[in-house]
């Protein structure tokens, strides 16, 4: 059997300043998740919803004032390893990129997270331009793939 594969072939990657954005968001990411979980418990406690419940019963008299604070948090959590794959891949080779819609992502979390925790879930959509930071993120780690396999 003739076979022109020659094994594989190995990359070498430099870090550049831009990769140390793409840190700073990655760990940014971090406190946006303690701002939320925190949030959470202090819903937890005004409105006396004890663990292990995630989500308050229908029958709680303010159960949808403590969901939607949990929701908030729960869809950020639900979203989360997307956003660091996306990150990940795209930075490899388009870190500034990446980390611009990184920070774009998480920002538009918070305003999220903020709409949805307000008793008011249609307001969780003022995050919408999340998406913008996902979506470059995501063109960025489609291209790095990309290019990856044709090296």
């Amino acid at each position: 059997m003739n076979s022109s594969f020659s094994g594989p072939k190995l990359f070498t990657f430099v870090l550049s300043r831009e990769h140390g954005y793409a840190a700073g968001v990655a760990l940014s990411s971090w406190v946006v998740l303690q701002y939320m979980g925190v949030n959470v418990m202090k819903a937890r406690k005004r409105f006396n919803v004890d663990y292990p419940a995630l989500y308050a019963s229908d029958s709680h008299p303010q159960s949808k004032a403590f969901n939607c604070v949990q929701r908030g948090h729960q869809n950020t959590l639900e979203n989360y390893p997307q956003f660091l794959l996306m990150l990940g891949l795209g930075s490899i080779q388009y870190p500034l990129i990446s980390s611009i819609g990184g920070a774009i992502w998480l920002i538009g979390r918070l305003v999220y997270f903020q709409g949805y925790a307000s008793g008011q879930p249609e307001k969780r959509q003022y995050g919408a331009f999340q998406y913008i930071g996902m979506f470059a993120m995501m063109g960025c780690a489609i291209k790095t793939v990309y290019d990856l396999i044709r090296a």
